[in-house]
């Protein structure tokens, strides 16, 4: 592989860490995914499952928001969409300019597509999927995003969707197949050599919980996005900001 500019490094170097499986050749596909989009992985912005590479929602709209998008437009198909199963049919129209005619994508949902983690919210997961979509197809991206998947295994037998059932709601441990939270911020510590007593502070304040253990999935997952930006950027400021979570010293006379 050729040399790489130092944020790719980073960003190839931190893939290994997080995807010990991952081979020479899907390294390369990364640098390439990374050289063209500037995705991140730190941010969480494409994960490796299965052996391929995966954009995610959150990978796209911060694409487009590079590329300056001028809108994002979704609609309901009521005629497709059959709310007494659960069943649901989205189209998004992308618009990369004010002129421009707009790239349109669909999306579906209904309870045999669908993660039992996400089971009751197929409506979001539609319109997710018809974004997605659209958004692939305006920036010319041919890699599949997460959130279009349907359950990775086809649909789970009733042990397996039992099981998956009994995990508490705020889990910050691996959904679908994606990089466990703790794992991701623990790479982020290393990475930026942050103090690992002082981020958990910081994160059980950003969440609003006692400890980051009692804090959501999404909330986890915001507070790791928001760290590694504010690392990549300021990390002299983001020092400043855990040092502030620092336990004063007694003094004893």
């Amino acid at each position: 592989m050729k040399s790489a500019p130092d944020s790719i490094r980073t960003e190839l170097k931190f893939a290994r860490q997080l995807w010990r499986v991952v081979n020479v050749a899907g390294l390369r596909e990364l640098r390439q995914l990374l050289e063209r989009y500037h995705f991140s992985v730190a941010l969480g912005e494409v994960i490796h499952l299965n052996g391929r590479w995966y954009v995610t929602h959150s990978g796209l709209l911060q694409l487009a928001y590079r590329r300056r998008c001028g809108g994002i437009k979704t609609t309901l198909e009521e005629r497709l969409s059959d709310p007494l199963a659960a069943r649901w049919v989205f189209k998004a129209t992308v618009y990369k300019s004010p002129a421009s005619k707009g790239f349109v994508g669909y999306g579906d949902a209904d309870p045999s597509n669908v993660s039992p983690l996400v089971r009751g919210a197929e409506m979001r997961v539609a319109e997710t999927r018809a974004v997605n979509r659209a958004l692939r197809k305006a920036y010319g991206i041919g890699l599949c995003s997460v959130e279009e998947l349907g359950w990775l295994t086809g649909s789970p037998s009733p042990a397996r969707e039992q099981k998956q059932a009994i995990k508490p709601p705020n889990a910050n441990g691996s959904s679908n197949g994606q990089p466990r939270l703790r794992d991701r911020l623990f790479l982020l510590i290393r990475q930026y050599n942050l103090d690992p007593t002082l981020v958990k502070a910081y994160a059980a304040d950003f969440c609003g919980t006692a400890s980051i253990k009692e804090a959501s999935r999404d909330m986890v997952e915001s507070f790791i996005s928001h760290i590694a930006a504010s690392a990549k950027e300021n990390r002299d400021g983001l020092l400043c900001k855990l040092n502030s979570y620092a336990q004063p010293i007694e003094v004893r006379p």
